[in-house]
């Protein structure tokens, strides 16, 4: 049956053993892809992006063709000028492919035709302007490569680069490291070359040096032979298509160049080349001046010229605080040297002085018009603006975005307009904006990008930023507002935002709770006057838009007597293991308690908590869960080996108190998640997965409010149990188990109809992460499979999520449209509607599906 998954099964069967299931139908769905039904289609909703975004691609000669690849390794294209984004990713694949995707690049002559490489040194064409992507076989690339290229007078021409070039939050150079970081995982010393459109590739070493890390590759429009390339080393050029390279560097006063772009006229045949040098920053008495700055050539890569203009800053007249902290931070780490030493041998501040840029870009329909840019965040920069731009070739330049506080005040003003500077804050975010209007200018950008009209793109903080005003202004394009000041968003489809457990059942009819990671917690919201009313919109009610809010929540519950009191844990950065209390429907928090005290760095070190559970009868009785081996989380090798404090948390006052409820559960286990009987609330059910030490999950029930737990008897190849869940109407109980390196007899979906004295095995897979039942429709039950290891796993080319219509009879695969099948957090019917699906993901916020 095409498109659609058919599991046939026999009758039920004890823990002892059960039922032959089609082991020719396994034996495919264990060795060969299987596609999604079209009955189910799912659309991304919430915060565009949310998230940290390097990578950003614009089509050379189709404007309304885009890509991006964030850090939460989604990529996304969009073919409508960014009106809608969409998963570029293979669905029905392991979700291994096209994640952080390093480059893509276009053919001049074929505009449907490009090339894409990722993180994984795997290389992909595209025949379709970069709707579908196909891995190309047997490319001779090994290890992560940097950059891509093709001969934009002849589409057979192409070009790698090896290295990590755009590692911008670790790969920083100093004055005793100046090529920067080597990485293990990474190739380099070489390009590789391909003459017949990418299907078969060599290597060239030939005066490359073995550290080699390309960042640009430029092939001059007007002689294919003539290469220019921009890597740690230096600048290289070819004068014989690449088989050969020297150093062609006269005029550069580092030759350590950040970033290379070009403009080509193709009237007049003009070809001008512009580099970023590394900033060299040199003793001058008392103070510290700058070596490098922007430079052109205009002989295709020979020589080169200074156009850095007055790009220096006079510190003594900058007075924000965060400019001067991270110019001394900067000179540190620069010299090797702590900051006292550093202020104590050049005291003064310096009046000419300008940061390490790493991005640059140059209006393809203005030669004059260049853009710089830098990241103070995670590059080691500092100072005002987080582009800069000239529109005179390089005479003067002009802080050009401008963010934060210090801005938006006018700071240090006199200086500004002494250097025909604007003043004032130019850009504008979504749910971000409260706090970037209260924080000075930390945020950073992180790529830029122009098109072929001259408009622009960045990513400040963690929004997508766009200008079609030569810099004037900047607006987030992520997201669209119901109606001006509603603070109501829809996502555009291509979001980076970590999405977490979702409460659809909350007390209120229609209201659903979205949990998130560094985003806080949203809710469903009117969509006012956006046309389209079958889009999702969500309004944050904790998080950025309240300060000093709480930004990763773990999970989210109601009071069952009183549905405007809320409750949140956090798993990590602000207010991290505490649990947090709104009394008024989110509007205002407290934490009320902090169960899981952690002195550890709150922003790299996790705690796993979920299922926040509260006796419906006695609402002073609170759960929730302490989780050891984390399986589709965030960062799920983030919990420290320190941390400890594993299992089950309960308090009987309300959350002010809590203690560990683990007796009776083996030493050391990890509990995933617990189910609350629907009848009695003192009878809890514990999942539990793999915990330290080797111990092994299992299922383990209490009567007693979790005074103590026993186990229930479960199939003995059974390692680990990653879910339970009870069917409120049927009173059965579900197990998802598996783990990622074991066998289908140790995973797949079981069920008692019994209260656990007798299981039937209803879906067979290795690695189950998650199984719920309709409210409205114990018939309906939705799948989770995670991921399993690549190399050692039973199969890893069916995660994602299915769907069983008659309880588990036959079986349907629902991806279509979920770039993240492999690690879906969590997957739930709609309480109210049975014919809707909602789903979140890792690292692409959530998604809603209405079943045809």
């Amino acid at each position: 049956m095409k498109n659609t998954i058919i599991l046939l099964f026999l009758a039920s069967f004890s823990f002892q053993g059960y039922a032959q299931l089609d082991k020719k139908y396994f034996k495919k769905l264990q060795t060969e892809k299987v596609t999604s039904t079209d009955a189910v289609e799912w659309r991304q909703f919430g915060p565009g992006m949310a998230g940290y975004c390097e990578q950003y691609w614009c089509h050379p000669t189709n404007t309304n063709v885009m890509f991006m690849s964030p850090d939460m390794f989604n990529s996304y294209g969009t073919w409508d000028n960014g009106k809608s984004w969409h998963t570029i990713k293979d669905y029905d694949g392991n979700g291994s492919d096209m994640r952080r995707v390093q480059a893509i690049e276009f053919s001049r002559q074929t505009a449907s035709f490009g090339l894409a490489i990722d993180v994984r040194g795997d290389l992909y064409r595209t025949d379709n302007t970069g709707k579908n992507w196909n891995k190309v076989p047997d490319f001779i690339g090994k290890g992560r490569y940097a950059s891509l290229a093709v001969d934009p007078s002849n589409d057979n021409n192409w070009y790698v680069g090896s290295g990590d070039f755009w590692n911008v939050k670790a790969n920083h150079r100093s004055l005793n490291n100046l090529k920067g970081v080597v990485y293990k995982y990474a190739s380099y010393g070489n390009i590789l070359k391909s003459s017949d459109k990418g299907k078969t590739w060599k290597k060239i070493t030939n005066g490359l040096p073995e550290t080699l890390d390309v960042g640009r590759i430029i092939v001059d429009p007007n002689n294919s032979k003539n290469i220019i390339m921009a890597t740690n080393s230096g600048v290289y050029r070819s004068t014989d298509q690449g088989e050969n390279w020297e150093i062609s560097a006269t005029g550069l006063p580092n030759n350590l160049p950040r970033d290379m772009a070009s403009y080509y006229n193709p009237k007049t045949k003009e070809f001008v080349l512009y580099v970023l040098e590394q900033t060299f920053y040199i003793p001058d008495g008392k103070t510290l001046k700058t070596k490098g700055g922007i430079y052109k050539s205009t002989d295709g890569g020979r020589n080169w010229s200074s156009i850095s203009g007055n790009i220096a800053l006079d510190y003594t007249k900058i007075t924000t605080y965060d400019a001067i902290r991270g110019y001394w931070k900067t000179m540190a780490f620069w010299f090797g040297k702590s900051e006292n030493s550093i202020k104590e041998q050049y005291p003064n501040l310096p009046t000419e002085m300008f940061t390490t840029f790493n991005r640059l870009v140059v209006n393809p329909l203005n030669k004059d018009e260049i853009y710089i840019s830098y990241n103070v965040k995670h590059d080691k920069a500092f100072g005002p603006g987080d582009v800069w731009k000239t529109t005179d070739g390089g005479k003067n330049w002009i802080a050009t975005a401008r963010t934060g506080k210090d801005w938006a005040a006018n700071k240090d003003k006199a200086y500004w307009e002494s250097r025909n500077n604007p003043l004032g804050e130019n850009t504008k975010f979504a749910h971000l904006q409260a706090e970037i209007d209260h924080r000075p200018e930390i945020s950073g950008n992180r790529f830029m990008q122009i098109n072929n009209k001259g408009e622009l793109f960045i990513c400040i903080e963690q929004q997508i930023l766009r200008s079609n005003n030569g810099g004037q202004s900047w607006e987030q394009v992520d997201d669209i507002e119901t109606k001006s000041g509603s603070k109501h968003w829809v996502g555009r489809g291509g979001s980076n935002l970590p999405g977490r457990f979702m409460l659809l059942d909350t007390g209120i009819k229609g209201r659903k709770f979205f949990c998130s990671g560094e985003h806080g917690l949203w809710e469903n919201a009117s969509l006012d006057d956006y046309p389209d009313k079958n889009a999702v919109a969500v309004k944050q009610i904790e998080g950025q838009v309240n300060e000093k809010g709480a930004t990763s929540i773990a999970s989210v519950a109601v009071h069952p007597k009183d549905p405007n009191i809320i409750y949140i844990l956090m798993f990590r950065q602000d207010h991290r293991g505490a649990f947090r209390r709104s009394t008024d429907g989110g509007k205002t928090w407290e934490d009320l308690s902090v169960p899981l005290p952690w002195t550890g760095n709150t922003s790299s070190e996790h705690i796993f908590q979920y299922s926040l559970s509260i006796d419906y009868k006695n609402p002073k009785n609170i759960y929730f869960t302490v989780i050891a081996n984390a399986i589709s989380e965030v960062s799920d090798s983030k919990l420290s080996d320190e941390f400890n404090i594993l299992g089950v948390m309960k308090s009987s006052d309300g959350g002010l108190t809590w203690n560990l409820s683990n007796t009776g559960l083996p030493e050391g286990a990890s509990v995933n998640r617990i189910a609350m009987d629907p009848e009695n609330p003192s009878v809890l059910y514990a999942a539990s997965n793999q915990g330290k030490k080797g111990v092994l999950g299992g299922l383990y029930r209490t009567t007693n409010g979790a005074s103590n737990w026993e186990a229930v008897a479960i199939p003995s190849a059974i390692k680990s149990v990653n879910n339970v869940f009870v069917d409120k109407k049927t009173k059965d109980i579900y197990i998802s188990c598996g783990t990622k390196m074991g066998t289908f007899d140790e995973g797949g979906v079981w069920r008692s109809k019994n209260n656990g004295k007798s299981w039937e095995k209803i879906f067979d897979m290795p690695y189950v992460w998650q199984t719920e039942t309709s409210p409205l429709n114990s018939n309906l039950i939705t799948v989770v499979v995670a991921a399993q290891n690549e190399a050692k796993g039973a199969t890893n080319v069916n995660p994602g999520a299915y769907l069983s219509k008659d309880a588990g009879k036959t079986w349907t695969k629902i991806n279509k449209n979920l770039g993240q099948p492999d690690t879906i957090t969590d997957l739930k019917p709609d309480p109210e509607d049975e014919s809707i699906l909602w789903c979140a993901l890792k690292g692409s916020g959530w998604a809603k599906a209405i079943i045809k």
